[in-house]
């Protein structure tokens, strides 16, 4: 029977499937019966940094007393944090497998401070989910990219468990960000964030939020991103999210090269033990292709082991519709 064991951020996984940061992933009930269906490891669901100051700002309007408004605030933000450490340790407890803590933030703040606590919780690891839409006029792409290296580079000095990066698609030359992030010793990157989209409700004209869920289409930038990635900076790790709906998916990303593949839209589809079919999938599919375990093919379609990786590089249709007359 095939291995499909990982080593991911230097945790050793039973499987390459990884639940990733979700509303499931908020439940000990629900991280459990992932356990059971075989996940290799969870990301918890993200302490968000605009809830916390949102709902601070909010007791803040309330009160006429400025003592009171910032112990209120100071309160709130706690409060929210300690609910949060407190699920850590409740899955470490409860469960023998590894736990990514996850942090969504806009800005270089006091996420240091909490991720210190976090580290302190029991997380055997930090997914940093950073994203900054670039709307000002006064800023260069290179403002923007400098904050996730500061980022990286303060969280690295004061915590000694793996910090990866969850990243959006929207940046000029990914490849730099990502050789500056291992550069700044990240041990490994998400690809890719499936951020908040707006939509606009023409009946009652206002603006309403698109879906949520991803489509199995959305595999192919992810696929094409893990296939160049891979190989080119050593001891990172990728992860590929976005898209991930079948045991194809995941055989098509580990040869790309992912390190293991992050499951949220799939699970609320077709339910927490769709994981146990993934897994079953892939062990069949290497039985059936003589791969006893996931190193033995990770990669094998990457960028840098293919003779003509033109198409991975390709973005235009030309090559494609030349052969149709």
């Amino acid at each position: 029977m095939a291995d499909l064991s990982v080593k991911y951020l230097g945790l050793d996984l039973k499987s390459p499937v990884v639940a990733s940061s979700s509303g499931l992933t908020a439940s000990v009930e629900k991280i459990r019966e992932m356990e059971a269906a075989g996940v290799g490891a969870v990301v918890l669901k993200s302490l968000f940094e605009e809830q916390i100051y949102f709902e601070s700002t909010l007791h803040l309007e309330e009160s006429d007393y400025p003592e009171a408004s910032d112990y209120l605030q100071n309160y709130v933000r706690d409060h929210a944090v300690g609910e949060y450490l407190s699920l850590i340790e409740e899955v470490k407890n409860q469960t023998s497998l590894p736990v990514i803590a996850s942090v969504n933030c806009v800005s270089v703040s006091e996420w240091v401070d909490f991720a210190r606590k976090i580290e302190s919780a029991g997380a055997d690891a930090l997914e940093l989910n950073v994203f900054i839409l670039p709307v000002s006029t006064e800023k260069t792409g290179d403002d923007y990219e400098k904050i996730y290296f500061e980022l990286a580079g303060k969280l690295k000095s004061l915590m000694h468990i793996p910090l990866t990066f969850k990243l959006g698609r929207q940046f000029t030359n990914l490849n730099y960000l990502v050789a500056q992030l291992a550069y700044r010793q990240v041990k490994g990157v998400t690809l890719f964030n499936r951020f908040y989209e707006p939509d606009i409700d023409i009946n009652k004209l206002r603006l309403v939020s698109a879906g949520v869920f991803s489509k199995p289409e959305e595999l192919r930038q992810t696929l094409r991103w893990i296939g160049i990635l891979y190989g080119q900076h050593d001891q990172l790790d990728l992860a590929a999210s976005t898209g991930v709906h079948d045991v194809e998916a995941v055989i098509k990303l580990l040869l790309a090269g992912a390190t293991v593949t992050q499951v949220c839209s799939v699970l609320y589809e077709k339910g927490i033990s769709y994981i146990h079919t993934l897994n079953d999938g892939l062990s069949r599919w290497m039985d059936d292709k003589g791969f006893g375990k996931i190193e033995d093919f990770r990669g094998k379609l990457s960028y840098k082991n293919l003779k003509d990786p033109v198409m991975y590089e390709r973005s235009q249709f030309m090559k494609f519709f030349s052969d149709y007359h």
